[in-house]
């Protein structure tokens, strides 16, 4: 966990630092904006920025997006300064922490960014071998490639690599190669120089001069533009990279760690990814079940997070009934351990009884569970007839719309995991999306828990 601090309460800042220190946390301070920038330019980088209110909070959002820095803002200052305190949140300040600093308010808040509290948890035999696997090759330097559905796991398990590695008390560097736009992506890794591109006002260090030392995850990494990969390419085989403007090559010292939920072994046949990367990626492949897969994960993570969320909202622990231990483990868990997650924190919060109950257990719209998964199916065999009696005399073009929007609309506008279904990519899902808006195509707006792709139609 890296903290930047940004200002100028010497006192009660110190505090702060020693307390954010004491939880772990590396340390660094800025007196002003440029000293905050210039910090997170260099490759120090920051996970969290905690400014003091005198600061002005919304040029440093301003100048942060400016040049596509991406890192949370928690405002502090003294108890009374409320009016400043409702500004920096309206400046774009994730939250406020009054001064004095409150030790447990402070921990709370680093755990809640570095999302310290995610664990695995398992029992499955099937999840598991893949423990055993990641726990052998966790001390080595080779290249990891992390595979399986969205929701199963796989950054929690790159981490979970990371932190029983050599290279511990280093940086964990992540970044989504899905989330990032392909002309942007290249400088996000690599860096740039001044003037390099439009928009270059300083030298920036990229992400893998930050990860130096550690471990750098390259998330969805199938959905990386096939020139980029060739690049990434030579910065794993010779351990330098070069930044976009740059005139000589930086030598870089990292473990890389990839994620994909896509086939890569299909997609370099296909020619969307690069066959001599996925040999230097794959040397050690962590593939991990679905959760449909683990029946006996299903209940452990139940009980986990029910009393994860009971803990965190202040009401009692209650265990769940024998019917509704029954409609958790006769579900397909399309979204794995993340729907899962969802499903308990939301019956945590429905249950009243002593127990939770089938009634609490939901889906994201209300529906039961037990209830919801019959009509499902209902609706996935009623649209395969509807859709095979209408090809006759139709063109390939309007058999594919009808095909993404009849698979997005069962997964109740779940871009992930129809994307999944219909096996391409995100990316190729959004494109296929805002090209039938444009035409005016009604499109099901997004619905569902995490993992979906922000944007799109």
């Amino acid at each position: 966990m890296r903290l930047l601090i940004v200002g100028t309460l010497k006192g009660q800042l110190t505090t702060a630092t020693k307390i954010a220190m004491d939880r772990g946390a590396a340390v660094t301070h800025a007196e002003s904006i440029d000293q905050a920038l210039a910090v997170l330019r260099s490759g120090k980088g920051a996970d969290l920025l905690m400014v003091e209110v005198a600061v002005d909070i919304r040029s440093l959002v301003e100048r942060l997006e400016l040049e596509h820095i991406h890192v949370p803002i928690v405002a502090c200052g003294i108890e009374n300064n409320a009016r400043a305190a409702v500004a920096a949140i309206h400046a774009g300040a994730k939250e406020y922490i009054p001064l004095p600093p409150d030790p447990e308010l402070i921990a709370a808040v680093l755990a809640a960014v570095a999302d310290d509290t995610r664990e695995l948890v398992w029992r499955d035999e099937a999840m598991a071998q893949v423990m055993k696997l990641a726990q052998q090759i966790a001390t080595s330097d080779a290249s990891v490639l992390i595979t399986g559905e969205s929701g199963t796991g796989k950054e929690v398990l790159a981490r979970y690599v990371h932190t029983r590695s050599n290279r511990a008390k280093k940086p964990f560097i992540c970044v989504n190669c899905a989330a990032i736009p392909e002309h942007l992506l290249e400088s996000e890794l690599f860096g740039h120089e001044k003037g390099s591109f439009t928009g270059a006002v300083a030298r920036r260090i990229g992400k893998f001069e930050e990860a130096t030392g550690g471990t750098l995850l390259l998330d969805e990494i199938s959905e990386m533009d096939v020139r980029l990969q060739a690049k990434l390419l030579r910065a794993i085989q010779e351990r330098v990279i070069d930044r976009v403007g740059g005139t000589r090559p930086v030598p870089v010292d990292i473990r890389i760690i990839a994620t994909s939920n896509r086939n890569l072994a299909e997609a370099a046949r296909e020619g969307t990814f690069r066959e001599d990367l996925l040999f230097r990626l794959n040397v050690v492949n962590l593939k991990i079940p679905p959760l449909r897969e683990r029946p006996a994960d299903v209940m452990e993570l139940s009980t986990f997070f029910a009393k994860k969320y009971a803990d965190a909202n202040g009401v009692p622990v209650r265990p769940l009934s024998n019917e509704a231990r029954r409609t958790l483990a006769l579900h397909r868990w399309p979204g794995n351990v993340r729907e899962l997650e969802n499903t308990i924190h939301r019956a945590v919060l429905l249950a009243s009884g002593p127990e939770i109950g089938v009634d609490g257990i939901l889906t994201p719209d209300g529906a039961r569970l037990d209830q919801a998964r019959t009509g499902a199916v209902a609706h996935a065999a009623l649209a395969a007839e509807q859709m095979t009696r209408s090809l006759v005399g139709r063109t390939v073009a309007d058999v594919e719309r009808d095909l993404i929007l009849e698979t997005l609309k069962h997964c109740l506008g779940n871009r992930t995991h129809a994307a999944n279904i219909l096996g391409i990519s995100i990316r190729t899902l959004r494109n296929k999306l805002n090209e039938y808006s444009a035409d005016g195509v009604p499109v099901p707006p997004p619905h569902g828990g995490g993992g979906e792709m922000r944007g799109a139609a």
